[in-house]
């Protein structure tokens, strides 16, 4: 007999105590991402280096690392400064509860409509916990969690799913992963079987850019080195992005953000 999935026993907390609890535990604020790796990561995108495309096909309307920086400042809240080159860079957690905003709006859609939804992640350490919580919530909603194809490879690994999450294994190890080719094999994958694509794509890194650009609807959490994200939905690419830092030191620190977002959704009584 199937177990049912565990139920979120995280109290809800208010935006305020969510936003005091993000800067504590450096989901926002001050986070652990240094100002010289963001700056790397901004000058490689803007570079056409597409690793940092995290699956998005940006052509040459970003070649300016000063305008990455600019959608950067803007929609997660790093330093506006390019002078500022070395220390400790910041996500505004203000943006972060706003992204987290938009994203119960869109799963209350879905939950709805009863829509087909794919969860995947390329921060399996980080964020696994944060998609199977949303993907149980969405399930005892009504909706229809994708189930991925099998024998899917990419990357020299395997495309599985844990816990209704799909991942990237390699060596019976969960890898971190900012490829889009992972989401590319799922798709490809439900294509060929003659199966739909699903309603709605929650993921981060290359698979929530790999949904998006194949005109999925689809979110992500993205870190503040990750700007791609962020660019596709400045340019309407992907509905939302929500900045955060994604692999903090303790997963559990996500739970009170999870609570928030499915309260928001309407989904804690599902």
């Amino acid at each position: 007999m199937a177990r049912m999935p565990k139920p979120i026993e995280t109290p809800v907390p208010t935006r305020a105590e969510l936003i005091d609890h993000l800067v504590r535990t450096r989901i926002a604020g001050q986070v652990a991402t240094p100002r010289d790796n963001n700056l790397s990561h901004y000058r490689k995108l803007a570079n056409g280096d597409r690793h940092y495309w995290l699956g998005l096909e940006l052509g040459d309307r970003w070649t300016d690392e000063q305008d990455v920086l600019a959608v950067m400042a803007e929609r997660c809240g790093v330093v506006d400064d390019p002078a500022f080159r070395f220390g400790q860079d910041t996500i505004d957690p203000e943006l972060t509860v706003a992204g987290l905003d938009r994203l119960a709006a869109r799963l209350r859609k879905a939950a709805a409509d009863r829509q087909s939804v794919l969860f995947a992640t390329g921060h399996p350490g980080g964020l696994l916990d944060v998609h199977r919580a949303t993907a149980a919530a969405l399930r005892a909603a009504g909706c229809e969690i994708v189930v991925i194809p099998r024998g899917l490879v990419a990357d020299e690994g395997s495309v599985w799913q844990f816990a209704d999450v799909a991942v990237l294994e390699r060596g019976a190890t969960l890898w971190h992963t900012h490829s889009p080719e992972p989401m590319a094999a799922i798709l490809d994958g439900l294509a060929a079987s003659s199966r739909p694509l699903p309603d709605l794509v929650v993921a981060d890194h290359g698979w929530a850019g790999c949904a998006a650009q194949r005109g999925l609807d689809a979110v992500g959490y993205a870190d503040c080195n990750d700007p791609a994200l962020f660019i596709g939905e400045a340019e309407g690419t992907v509905q939302v992005t929500i900045p955060l830092d994604d692999h903090v030191r303790d997963p559990r620190f996500y739970d009170p953000m999870v609570a928030y977002i499915l309260d928001a959704a309407g989904l804690l009584g599902a």
